[in-house]
C-alpha cells in the first residue's frame, strides 16, 4: 500500500495497511490504542505510486491508444492492487462527461438488435464508455418516455433505432440534448448521423435471387412504415420491374409491429397468401424471424420448402444455418453496424469542434441456403 507521507512517531509500534472498497485503511498500532484513518484512493495516488502523470492514468483507464504497453501494465497492476474504481460522478463534474452512451431499440427478443448492441457495447467499453440499453416495444409513446429518462442521466451520446414514423421528437431533442446517432432507421427530412444497411439493395438482392431460381409469383412480407420497411419494399418492386414482372397487391402484406412479434406475423401473413387461388411460389420476408414464421406456415400446410415455395429473409442471424430448413438470407453486416456506430460516436465525442453529420451505408450480401436451393428439375 501507500507509504505514509511523513515518518510516524517512534511511539508507534507498527504501521500496516490494507485496502477495502476503494479506500486505504491505515492501521496504526500503539501500546495503548489503535487508530484508523480512512482515505479514498484517487488517480493521483496511483500516478504517484507508478511515477506517471494523472493524465496517463486516466488514458490507461480509458484504454487510450497512445500509452505504451509497459506503462499500461504498471498502471493496471497498481489499479488491481488497490481495487481502484473511478468515481464517475466526480469525473463527470470535472470533465463534463459521464462516459455513458444510451441505446434505444424496438426490442431485444430478436437477435438482430441484440447483436448490434453487443458489438456496440464491446467497442465502446474498450474506450471507457458504458452502454445503457432500453427498448421501445415499437411504441412511439414509450420511446419518448424512455428518451426523456435516459437523457436525464446526462448521456454523452444517444443511439436509437426509432419506432416513430416522423422525426418531430428527435428533431426537438437534437437541438437540445447530446449527439444523436440513428441506426437501422432514418428520416428523410432529418439531417442526422446515421449507420445502417442499404435497405433498397436488400430488397433487390432477395427478389433477384428468387427470380433467378425460377420463381414467377413472388410475395413480400413487408416491414413497418419505417425506412427499412419502405426501402426493402422499393427494392422488391424495383427488381420485379427489371424483369417485367408486375407486382400484385395480394402478394404484398405486412403488420405494424413486425420487429416485436416477427415470427408470428410471418406465419399469419403466409397463411393468408396460401389461401389465394394462385399462391406465391417465392416469399421475400422483411427479416429472418418473419421468414422462419413463413417456413413454418408452409410446412404446416403440407407444402415443401423450397420445392413448392422458396423463402428468403434478411439479417443472416447466427442460427439460420441450424434450422430444420436452413434459411437463405441477406446479410446486413450486423456486427459491422455496431462497430461503425461506435466509431462514429467516439469520433463525435473526441472531436474538438462539432463535426458535420455523417451517414455510414453498409452494403448487404446474399447468403444462399436450403430454403431457396431448388433442384434443377423444379426450375422449369
Amino acid at each position: 500500500m501507500h507509504a505514509p507521507q511523513a515518518p510516524f512517531s517512534s511511539a508507534y509500534d507498527t504501521v500496516t495497511a490494507t485496502d477495502m472498497n476503494n479506500f486505504m485503511i491505515l492501521v496504526i498500532c500503539t501500546k495503548k490504542r489503535v487508530k484508523m484513518a480512512l482515505m479514498a484512493v484517487t488517480m493521483k495516488d496511483i500516478a504517484r505510486d507508478v511515477g506517471v502523470s494523472v493524465i496517463t492514468v486516466s488514458k490507461v483507464l480509458r484504454n487510450h491508444e497512445d500509452i505504451g504497453e509497459r506503462t499500461r501494465k504498471r498502471v493496471l497492476d497498481r489499479v488491481r492492487e488497490l481495487n481502484y474504481t473511478p468515481n464517475l460522478a466526480a469525473r463527470a463534474l470535472v470533465t463534463g462527461r459521464t462516459y455513458l452512451v444510451g441505446l434505444i431499440v424496438p426490442d431485444l427478443l430478436g437477435t438482430f438488435f441484440a447483436q448490434v448492441a453487443k458489438s456496440l457495447s464491446t467497442a465502446l467499453l474498450k474506450r471507457g464508455y458504458c452502454l445503457i440499453i432500453s427498448t421501445s416495444d415499437e411504441d412511439p409513446e414509450l420511446e419518448e418516455l424512455t428518451l426523456n429518462r435516459l437523457l436525464a442521466r446526462r448521456l454523452d451520446a444517444l443511439v436509437i433505432a426509432s419506432a416513430c414514423t416522423t422525426s418531430a421528437v428527435l428533431k426537438r431533442l437534437q437541438s437540445q440534448g447530446p449527439p444523436i446517432i440513428l441506426i437501422d432507421r432514418r428520416f428523410q427530412d432529418m439531417d442526422a448521423n446515421y449507420v445502417g444497411v442499404d435497405d433498397e439493395k436488400v430488397g433487390v438482392l432477395a427478389t433477384e435471387h428468387l427470380i433467378q431460381i425460377g420463381c414467377k409469383r413472388i410475395a413480400h412480407l413487408r416491414g413497418p412504415e419505417t425506412s427499412p420497411g419502405i426501402g426493402r419494399l422499393n427494392g422488391y418492386l424495383k427488381a420485379l420491374d427489371r424483369h417485367n414482372m408486375k407486382p400484385r397487391t395480394e402478394y404484398i402484406a405486412g403488420q405494424s409491429t413486425v420487429d416485436v412479434r416477427s415470427s408470428e406475423s410471418g406465419a399469419e401473413l403466409t397463411k393468408q397468401m396460401l389461401s389465394l387461388n394462385r399462391r406465391p411460389d417465392g416469399i421475400f420476408a422483411y427479416n429472418d424471424p418473419m421468414a422462419i414464421g413463413a417456413v413454418g406456415a408452409i410446412r404446416d400446410a403440407g407444402l415443401r420448402v423450397p420445392e413448392d415455395i422458396a423463402v428468403i429473409g434478411s439479417g443472416n442471424l447466427y442460427y439460420d444455418s441450424e434450422l430444420r430448413v436452413p434459411l437463405s438470407s441477406i446479410d446486413q453486416q450486423t456486427e459491422q453496424i455496431g462497430e461503425r456506430t461506435a466509431r462514429l460516436v467516439l469520433s463525435i465525442l473526441e472531436a474538438k469542434r462539432q463535426p458535420r453529420n455523417r451517414s455510414v451505408i453498409i452494403q448487404p450480401q446474399l447468403v444462399v441456403r436450403a430454403s431457396t436451393q431448388k433442384k434443377k428439375s423444379s426450375r422449369k
